[in-house]
């Protein structure tokens, strides 16, 4: 495997990313476009499910959104899911002024959030040849609301008010909030449930030495304008990989399905992995290589085909 350090330009803004070229490649390769989900950057989790696309022969590139990483752009830690998947399209861009990728079998790869973008870019842009969505954000709304409880959601809700009055009156930027929260979820936070924190800061220790566990107040806002499956409903021809943990209670199972339901592109798969959980395929290794295996051993009959 060769790495490489590139950046490319995203609207204002400078996009930080790794283009990995596996070993001995002969001739134009495929290339897998990653990027991560909630205040992930290009470090964390990624490495390990590239691994198996360039075990098939495939070229990776994984980016950090702007705002996040060694990525430009502020406030930092914000997250705009429409300028995140503008990125991804000028991903696609930039694959394009790269030489030795085959540009008819480039496609995106996402996880939790950016699950959810790789079908909003499948059906806006023709270009990526394949998707493949992992654990996908799919409904903003529902699923904070299912995430947080009727009666904190209502906390949530003045928690945004508040702020957009602050940004309004100030002109500041969005206040920063935790990601998800230390001990309790008692902590306001986007994500509660302790278990998140404690996955991800291990391999923040180990890895990923500039994730940082909080996120714009806005940012939560933007969530639950966030839908999926209007966009999934658009998808004709690109096919498409959507991985679940069965089961999945933070993006949840059932909304995940009713997006894969929603595709009407004939070519598409649906891989619900028993005996992982949402955290899991972040942090347990064993995890990570049962749901990257199923992804590459598809992707390598696909690109056949292509």
């Amino acid at each position: 495997m060769i790495d490489e350090k590139v950046q490319f330009r995203s609207g204002q803004e400078t996009i930080a990313a790794v283009l990995s070229r596996p070993d001995n490649a002969e001739g134009d390769v495929p290339l897998v476009i990653m990027a991560g989900g909630w205040c992930y950057t290009k470090e964390v989790v990624m490495p390990h499910y590239a691994k198996h696309f360039l075990g098939i022969g495939c070229a990776t590139l994984r980016f950090d959104y702007r705002h996040f990483g060694e990525s430009t752009g502020v406030p930092r830690q914000h997250i705009d899911p429409w300028s995140q998947i503008e990125d991804y399209r000028n991903a696609l861009s930039f694959a394009e002024t790269l030489p030795g990728i085959d540009l008819s079998k480039t496609g995106i790869w996402g996880i939790s959030y950016s699950g959810g973008h790789v079908l909003i870019v499948s059906a806006l842009d023709h270009r990526p040849a394949f998707a493949i969505g992992t654990v996908p954000v799919i409904d903003g709304f529902q699923t904070v609301r299912r995430n947080h409880g009727e009666a904190r959601f209502k906390a949530v809700l003045k928690l945004i008010e508040d702020d957009r009055k602050n940004r309004f009156l100030t002109g500041a930027h969005s206040a920063q909030m935790a990601m998800s929260p230390k001990e309790s979820d008692a902590e306001m936070s986007a994500w509660p449930f302790p278990s998140v924190y404690a996955g991800f800061m291990p391999i923040k220790e180990r890895e990923a030495p500039l994730h940082e566990h909080v996120n714009t107040i806005e940012s939560l806002e933007n969530l639950l304008g966030y839908r999926a499956i209007p966009y999934a409903s658009e998808i004709y021809e690109t096919p498409i990989m959507v991985a679940l943990a069965h089961g999945d209670n933070i993006t949840s199972h059932d909304l995940e399905i009713d997006a894969f339901n929603a595709i009407p592109n004939p070519d598409k798969t649906l891989e619900s992995v028993r005996g992982v959980t949402h955290m899991s395929i972040y942090t347990d290794v064993a995890h990570l290589d049962k749901v990257g295996r199923a992804q590459a051993e598809w992707l390598a009959a696909k690109l056949e085909e292509l």
